[in-house]
Order: C-alpha cells, then structure tokens, then sequence
C-alpha cells in the first residue's frame, strides 16, 4: 500500500540523516559532502528561518542607528523566548515521532503514554547533536601531512579508507604516521595550520589534493570530472555509512544483496575499469576484510547462495596492494605489529631481528631495496651496514635487491673500484637479484632535466661555484634565474655538446631560494665533464646529472619501494621528493637510518686513499683498515657481523660506536667452532723436564677435543715428550713441590727449580687442587714455526673534529709481530680457517704453512675485552 511504502522511505530518510549527523559530529561538524552540516529544513522551515534572519538584521541596523545595542534585561528576556520557543518544537517533534512509531502505517495518533519517552528521547538526541568537536578545524597541533592515529582504537577504527587513498595516490610517502593515544579521532594536519577530522574526510582530502597532471588517480577515485559517476560514488559511500551502523550479520547480508546485482558484469561498484571510494567505503563497511583471519570468516558468512560477484570483489580488493599497504601501515601504527595476509609459507615472515623494526608500509612480495655505491673507493664497513640492512628488508619481504652502481662522475670512479663492490658483497654474503648502473639512464635522465626546463622548473647558471654556494647561503636569487626556457635549453644543449663555452654553465633546479633547508635553494642538476671518459660509456656522454637528480628518477623507474638512506641525508629527502613529484614519477618510500662511526677510525675515502698512497698500510686489504675486506681479513666472521648491524639498524641517532662492542659480538660466534691449539713464544720460553715422560724415539700420543664444549667438532692428537716447552712469563714463580697442570696431559709436581725446571708426571694427580694450568708445547723437530701478528688502531684520537688534521693524529706503532713455536697440527690449517692459541687468543689464518722459510701466519682477532684472556700479554694494546 502507498500508506506502507510511505512509512518505510520515510524511516529510511530519517535514518540516512541521522547517520549523517553523527557522522558530521564525529567529524568536526563536517558533513560526508565536506561542508559545514546542516540540519535538514522543509521549503516552510526554509522559508520561515529567512525571514527571522532577516527581520532580526533589520533589528540589529535599528538599534545601532539609535546609538545602542538592547539593554541585558530585553536580551534576558529574549533568550528566554527563543528558549521556550526551542522547548516546544522539540516537544512537537518528538509527538511526531512517537505517533510515526506507533501508527502502524494508518496515521494513527501515539498513545499518550508514548508521548513524554518520545519527547525525552527527542530531546537527548537533540543535546548530543550539539556536543561541540572535540578537535579545532582552524588551529591544530598536528603539522602538516602528519596523519594522527590512536593506537589503542581497533583496527576498524583506524583511518583505512584514507590509507588506502593515500597509497593509491601517491600521497602516502609524503604523510607522517603518527601514532597518538590521546587523540578520540584520526586527524590529518593542513599546510594551512587547520587539520581533518574522520577517515573519509581525510580520504576525499587526500584524493583531492595529491592529483596530479599525469597521475589522476585522486580524481578517478572521487569520480573525476563526471557529475554522475561522482554522484554515484557518493551514494554507495552514504550506503556503506547507513550499513556500517547495522549488527554484523545484518551488514553482509544488505551489501552481499546489493553488490551481486552491481558486480554481473563489472569489476568494481561505480567504474568499469579502477577502484574508487565507492569500493574502498563498502569494504571498510564489510570490515576491511583483508587479513586472512577476517577474509576466513567473511568468506564463511557468504557461504551459500549466489555470492559470485561480491566473492569475486572481495578478491580482487583483497589483493590489492593498496589494499594490503594501507592495512599493514593502520597496523603498524602500534610498532611492530604485522599484518597477516595469506596462511601459506610465502607470506610467512621470518620475527624481526633484535633491535630491526619493521619496514613502514612492507608486505610480502612487494618490496624492492637497492644498494647504490658509487665505483670510486672500496666499501667500509659504514657501507657494509648499508647493504645488509637493503638486504635483509629484501630477503624477509619475499623482496628484490637492487645492485645499482651509482656512476655519475667518471672522475672519481674505476672499473677497478666496481670489480672490488661485487667481490666484497660477495664476501658478506650479499646476492643481489639485479646489477644495474645508473648510466645506463643516462638519456632518460637528460629528457626529464629537458622536461624540467620545459615546465620553467630549472635553469642554467654561469654563476663561479664559491660565489654560487655564498649566494645559497645567503638565500641569493641567481641572475639567471629568471631565464626564458628557450634560453635555457639553448644553455642546456651547448654544456652536453661538450664545447669549450659550455663548461661553464650547470643546470640548476628552480625551486625556493628562501627556504630554511638549504638543499632546496636551487641545488644543481646537471654539469659538464667532458674531459675525462667514462668507465663504461667512455666519451658518448660530455655532461652528466649529479646524483641528487639522478637518484629520484632511477629510484622510481626501477619500481624500488623503499630507499633506505643514512640520517645525513634527511636535508636531502625534501629535494628527492620535489624532483619525483615534480616530474610526475612513481613515488618511493624513504627509510632512514644511522651512519656507523667507529672510535680512532676514519671512514672518509679520501683519507684512507691517502694512507694507501703514502705506505701506511699495504693496500686496501690490510687489516687495520675498516674496509670489509680489511675487517675481513682481521677475522671478523659474516654472521656477527650482520646481526651487529641489525641490532644497529633500528637507531636513526649517529653515534661513535666501540670497536670493541663489534669484536666482542664477534668473539661469541668464533668461539663456537674455533679449534684449540697451543703454541710458544719462540724467544721467550722455557724448558721442563718431565722425568718420567715418553722419550721422543717412541713418539708418544694424547687424545683431546678440538673443542672442549663442543665433542662433535672432532679430536686432535697432542704430542708428548720427555722434554717441555713452557711460557717463560708462566715458569715466573714455580717453586719445587709445586704442582702444576700442562693442559691436554695432566698434572706434573715440580722437584727442581734451580738448573733448570724438573718435574715428575703424576697419572692420578688433582687437576682442581693445582693453581697453575699452563699451555705448553713438546719440544720436538715437527713443531710448526708461526708468526703472530697484532694491529692498532691507526688513529690515536677517539673522534677526530671537524678541525683536527687526520695527519697529526696518526699511531706511529699499529703492527707487530712475534715469531712462536705451535704444535705440528697448525700444519694442517688453511686460509681463512679461525682458531683459539689457548691461552693467548683467537686467529685467523693469514698464510697456511708451507715450509721453515715460509712459516704459518696467524692474525690476531681481537676479543672485545681490554685484557689479554691469562698473562701473556702481546706487544700491543689489546683491541
């Protein structure tokens, strides 16, 4: 009947507006449309409220023409009317709404009973309609694109949909997460100083303001410039909001029912061909099913029936990387937390590395890391951290690594240095899955410097470079910078010829010579070099971008995801994001990081050219260098050396680290399978006479561990004879009777001192009651000949100042060696191998043995403490 049909449009309208106002009082006093919200009026209550404005504005002009304002008893007298006034009409309306309730579709009056509840019922929702926001929309503590979310709201309560637009439109690596548990809703800071309150005001803000001339994504996602197709949008984002106030069940069933007649023959709700807020609205009203957990469970309570189109949409969000990016970063916002998108391996992540965070915005199979040395030195270990920190966000996101040689100043780098990058990534493990080089852009990278020219972006500049970086500093406008582009380009094109009258011009980027940071005071983009040929491409080019420009667009073409880049370029990311943004390129995440420093180190390639080039060291291998090879050689082993650099990778505060927190980190994996061996001083010993032991004819054997906490890495056999050798440091003191322990073999008691040390072997004697327990060595013709070498650190001062000169701070004395005598199994040792002199400390082979001209060299590794582990100290400082 038209009496029923009226009664159900009319309890459906009353409910849209209700939702509508306590999504506009949730949100500031901002309506779903973006304006100010205003309770909706009848043509007569329209009618009737202009006429009281104006009648009450021709009041105001007769009292200011009489030379006042009403006195406080009329005003009093005033409010009180438009109070009892107020009274009634909300009594009214709640009679109203009592006799809709119970007039049963016949326009029945209410029982009179009804009446009072209704009007109270009225009257409490009228007071809440007019709880004033809780946060300002003129003045806001937040600062611009820094996006406010409370962790401790659940995650449906979280800005997903705004999320979701900011990934799609790039806006998303311009925004700062915050994560804030004071504020009762998300809130997004303007440039205005204002901020947006609510998820979907932040989304339509996002889209509106993030479009770009290539990039209209913004614009796609709110409908565009088409009146329908935004109307359209707008009514599936009214009907989401409508349904999200329904119980669950209630909920899936309605939009199940509406999107299966929508989704017949399309793929998404309101475009034939791209996602829109329509969709994104609808699935956060669904939940944002996009963890597995919540897909399982939706999936169950769409089971049955025809559900082939919203199953099938379900899918195809779920999917989505924007979808999966927006949900791990609305995660995320609590710390570590992680999303969990599918059940199967794949997408299993490994827990984080102690003292890693999660990578911002990371999920599984989509992240793509690159490490972009340039070929003009060998890597140190500030580099190494660099590297492992892109790989291991690679390796754990199921991920790509980018191998990308930064080869932009043919001065500086030789085929030489590239070679020695992909030996030393090798040797730390690293594997990328692709090498790339950045001159391989080269033409690419001179069209966008042209579009930038085009687009009055850029300009050239004859500007000498002292008076140029004094002008920067000043906030000086070049005189060039108001150039036409034809001037520009014919500038641009003379420098890449490569002539004479090109050479001193360089491209420079017109963006804000006011700004406080300075790197965007028109930095340079683009010089000449055409003297020196390049390492690959030799003289093709005569001019070449700098790596600020150059980076940004080989970053976005390269689909990197995340560029992880040290603190000191935090000055530098504004510009990265400009150059991308101004170029209409695919925006990347940057995650920043601490540089390492160490203690009494350099790690300035100049400086450690100038100890290669002057003999300090013997090449870039020498092991008192912090090159990874150099570190490499000293013996530090691969696995300490990543977790060392994770357990740093988390900190974005630069500090001087210790060496010796490195080689202690070091000291715990080495000993894990570092075999035990004994050997002399060859110049400092003594000898014992072990009365009765085994002549040296008779070639006598003990059995002992390779490692005594560790039985399954095998035995060695340990040689004994009747004559002894003893550290001389550890004879001090021996008085007869004495009792002493020669590790491997047992006890001996000392009975005589004087002449030369004689003792007797006791083959039940205490181990525990004697105090000395000494390394020794048989003295026999198969003994191995070793040389034991000791480094210092080659700068005496901890941490050099800006003004310090490095010269002046050099250790005169960082190599010594001492020749000692160890057992016949060191014989046995190759390159590389790491094991423990008991007593003494812990080696790496240098050189296996070869004969008596060209003994076993052994390298010291440091252990991390400040005291050798027993008395026999080296001749340097122990580090």
């Amino acid at each position: 009947r038209s009496s029923d049909l009226k009664d159900v449009i009319g309890a459906t309208v009353k409910e849209l507006v209700d939702s509508k106002r306590e999504y506009a009082n949730a949100n500031g006093g901002i309506g779903v449309d973006g304006k100010k919200w205003e309770e909706p009026m009848s043509k007569s209550e329209r009618k009737k409220k202009e006429k009281e404005e104006k009648k009450k504005k021709m009041e105001a002009e007769a009292a200011a023409a009489a030379g006042g304002a009403t006195n406080e008893v009329s005003a009093e007298n005033a409010a009180k009317k438009a109070a009892k006034k107020a009274e009634a009409k909300a009594k009214k309306a709640a009679l109203k709404a009592a006799a809709a309730a119970g007039g049963g579709g016949g326009g029945g009056k209410a029982p009179a009973a009804a009446a009072p509840a209704a009007a109270k019922a009225a009257a409490k929702k009228t007071s809440a309609a007019k709880i004033p926001p809780t946060t300002s929309l003129s003045t806001s503590k937040l600062p611009p694109h820094n996006l406010a979310i409370n962790p401790n709201h659940s995650l449906n309560d979280r800005p997903l949909v705004a999320l979701t637009v900011a990934v799609l439109t790039g806006a998303i690596v311009e925004l700062n997460l915050v994560s804030d548990h004071t504020r009762p809703n998300s809130a997004l800071g303007l440039p205005s100083g204002g901020e947006v309150v609510g998820d979907l005001a932040m989304a339509r803000y996002i889209a509106r303001t993030w479009s770009s001339s290539q990039s209209n994504m913004g614009q796609l996602i709110l409908g565009a410039d088409d009146a329908s197709s935004q109307s359209a949008i707008d009514q599936f984002v009214d009907y989401a909001l409508i349904m999200s106030k329904k119980d669950e069940a209630s909920r899936i069933k309605g939009i199940a029912m509406t999107l299966n007649r929508i989704l017949v023959n399309q793929t998404f709700v309101a475009s034939a061909t791209s996602i829109t807020l329509a969709d994104i609205a609808l699935y956060a009203g669904l939940g944002f099913p996009s963890q597995h957990a919540a897909k399982v469970a939706l999936n169950k309570a769409l089971s049955g029936g025809n559900n082939n189109g919203i199953l099938r949409w379900l899918n195809v969000l779920t999917s989505h990387p924007a979808i999966r990016q927006a949900t791990q970063l609305a995660v995320g916002i609590t710390g570590n937390d992680e999303a969990v998108f599918d059940e199967d391996e794949y997408t299993k992540l490994e827990p984080l590395v102690a003292g890693m965070n999660a990578l911002e915005g990371a999920t599984p199979g989509q992240v793509v890391t690159r490490f972009p040395p340039e070929p003009s030195g060998y890597l140190h270990v500030g580099h190494a951290k660099a590297c492992l920190l892109n790989d291991y966000y690679a390796r754990r996101y199921r991920g790509r690594l980018i191998l990308r040689f930064d080869d932009t100043n043919p001065s500086k780098e030789k085929e030489e240095y590239q070679a020695s990058i992909i030996e030393d990534l090798a040797k730390l493990g690293v594997k990328p899955d692709v090498v790339t080089f950045t001159s391989d852009y080269f033409p690419t990278i001179r069209g966008y410097a042209e579009r930038l020219i085009e687009a009055g972006n850029a300009f050239m500049d004859d500007t000498p470079q002292e008076q140029m970086q004094q002008e920067r500093m000043d906030r000086v406008e070049s005189v060039h910078r108001n150039q036409t582009v034809k001037e520009t380009m014919d500038k641009f094109k003379l420098m890449c010829s490569g002539k004479a009258e090109g050479a001193k011009w360089c491209l420079r980027a017109k963006i804000d010579m006011s700004s406080v940071n300075g790197t965007m005071r028109d930095p340079v983009l683009f010089r000449q070099n055409a003297a020196t040929a390049h390492h690959r491409s030799g003289t093709m080019y005569k001019a070449y971008p700098t790596y600020d420009l150059a980076c940004p667009i080989v970053d976005s073409l390269e689909g990197v995801t995340h560029a992880l880049r040290t603190t000191e370029y935090n000055d530098r990311d504004e510009q990265y994001r400009w150059i991308q943004k101004t170029l209409d390129l695919r925006p990347t995440r940057i995650h920043s990081f601490a540089r390492m420093n160490f203690m009494y180190t350099v790690l300035s390639k100049r400086k450690l050219t100038w100890f290669v080039e002057n003999g300090y060291v013997t090449g870039w291998d020498d092991a008192r260098f912090p090159t990874v090879r150099g570190v490499v050689r000293r013996g530090i082993d691969i696995g300490s050396l990543r977790n060392f650099m994770c357990s740093q990778g988390a900190s974005r505060r630069v500090v001087n680290m210790e060496w010796n927190k490195f080689w202690a980190e070091n000291k715990q994996e080495i000993d894990k399978r570092a075999k035990r061996f004994m050997a002399i001083d060859k110049e400092n010993h003594v000898k014992l006479t072990v009365t009765n032991g085994p002549d040296v004819e008779t070639r006598s054997f003990a059995s002992a561990d390779c490692h005594p906490k560790d039985p399954s890495i095998g035995k060695r056999i340990v040689r004994l004879a009747k004559e002894v050798l003893l550290e001389a440091v550890d004879a001090d003191g021996i008085v007869e009777g004495e009792e002493i322990v020669l590790m491997r073999w047992g006890v001996v008691k000392i009975t005589k001192v004087d002449g030369g040390l004689e003792g007797t072997y006791l083959p039940d004697g205490d181990f525990k009651a004697a105090k000395r327990k000494l390394s020794w060595i048989a003295s026999v013709a198969e003994n191995t000949p070793c040389v034991l070498t000791e480094f210092d650190n080659l700068i005496i001062k901890e941490k050099l100042e800006e003004d310090d000169k490095f010269e002046d701070n050099i250790n005169p004395d960082t190599l010594a060696t001492s020749d000692a005598i160890g057992d016949a199994g060191l014989k046995a040792l190759k390159e590389n191998d790491i094991i423990q002199l008991e007593r003494r400390g812990y080696y790496r082979v240098d050189r296996p043995y070869v004969n008596e001209t060209k003994p076993l060299i052994l390298y010291m590794i440091p252990d991390g403490k400040a005291k050798a582990m027993s008395g026999l100290k080296g001749k340097l400082a122990h580090r």
